[in-house]
């Protein structure tokens, strides 16, 4: 269900915007925000309020929680049912955040990652994207949504920006807390700067190297990594917020002297951030992660250069942290049981 079709419903049967922002409001932010408010029965519009009951276990059966696996690194990573049958994944982050999915499947098909080898299978419609952070903040306090899980977010743009915007104006977050990743899509820079709520942006950098860009995203737009800064460049001023470079180590691929060399004369003076992450080993796939000894030295010598580096950790490595692993093991599982 879209975001939109629940404000025409609601439209419908006499709600103004202040009714309808209201409804939102109070599904987004949950039990805590009605805490010593007025009920909503009190202002609604009858029709509305008759109405509401069916709404509330509409919008609760969007997405149901399928399976559990909490992290030693306080992460809890979650696989989410779909009204459909359909899964997708959400990890709760450390420090109040949660990443979510805006897509079943993907189609970029990175080499190194799992969601992207079966395809897209749908788009995840905004009314599903906020019912994950809904989820979420019925587990645990949410200040940052980074939309980093299954999909591609510009692939998904209508649905994913109107999450954004009641994300940002309905849910009490801070539009910097809001992260947009994607590969580069020309869509993405065109609309991000134009929305009411303009989200942090985080962009998959992963090489300087043309060529092996192309290997590692066969299916993302053909920006060279020049191309792709000078795009982040100009929303980082637009918005006041630095880019978020994202860059996969991964053991013998991209973590040799020539592409320090390459990360250096792209991002040093830039308006950035570049996230070192050591790659999350698929036991199904050919890339291996690099030692912390080796991705902390690589990261300590950037930051030495002038490249503002920080080293993470992909949260959930021993909970299957890979995007894609546990909905990947869900369907193996379902695949054996019905053999």
């Amino acid at each position: 269900m879209r975001l939109s079709v629940i404000r025409e419903r609601l439209a419908a049967l006499g709600a103004q915007p202040l009714h309808q922002e209201r409804v939102l409001r109070d599904w987004v932010q949950g039990a805590a925000h009605e805490r010593g408010r007025r009920p909503a029965s009190d202002f609604l519009p009858k029709p509305v309020r008759e109405a509401l009951p069916a709404l509330d276990a509409e919008l609760a059966g969007l997405v149901r929680p399928v399976s559990s696996h909490p992290g030693e690194d306080g992460s809890e990573r979650l696989l989410v049912g779909l009204a459909d049958g359909q899964m997708v994944e959400s990890v709760l982050l450390p420090r109040d955040g949660v990443c979510v999915s805006s897509q079943v499947g993907c189609a970029v098909g990175c080499a190194f990652c799992m969601t992207g080898r079966e395809g897209l299978l749908r788009q995840v419609t905004s009314g599903e994207i906020v019912a994950q952070v809904v989820l979420a903040r019925a587990r645990r306090p949410v200040k940052k949504v980074v939309f980093m899980g299954m999909g591609e977010p510009a692939h998904n743009l209508d649905n994913v920006l109107e999450a954004i915007e009641l994300l940002g104006v309905e849910a009490n977050i801070a539009h910097k807390n809001l992260v947009f990743s994607t590969v580069g899509d020309l869509r993405a820079f065109e609309r991000l700067g134009q929305g009411r709520v303009k989200p942090a942006l985080a962009l998959s950098l992963h090489t300087t190297r043309p060529d092996l860009r192309a290997e590692l995203l066969p299916r993302a737009p053909r920006l060279s990594p020049e191309e792709l800064v000078e795009h982040g460049e100009r929303y980082a001023r637009l918005t006041g917020y630095p880019i978020q470079y994202q860059w996969t180590l991964l053991e013998g691929v991209n973590d040799g002297p020539d592409e320090m060399d390459g990360i250096v004369a792209l991002l040093r003076g830039k308006y950035a951030i570049l996230n070192m992450i050591p790659y999350n080993t698929v036991p199904e796939l050919a890339f291996r992660r690099p030692s912390w000894e080796k991705a902390r030295a690589i990261a300590a010598a950037l930051h030495a250069r002038g490249v503002l580096t920080k080293l993470r950790d992909s949260a959930g490595q021993d909970v299957e942290g890979g995007c894609g692993q546990l909905r990947a093991r869900a369907g193996r599982t379902i695949a054996l049981r019905r053999a």
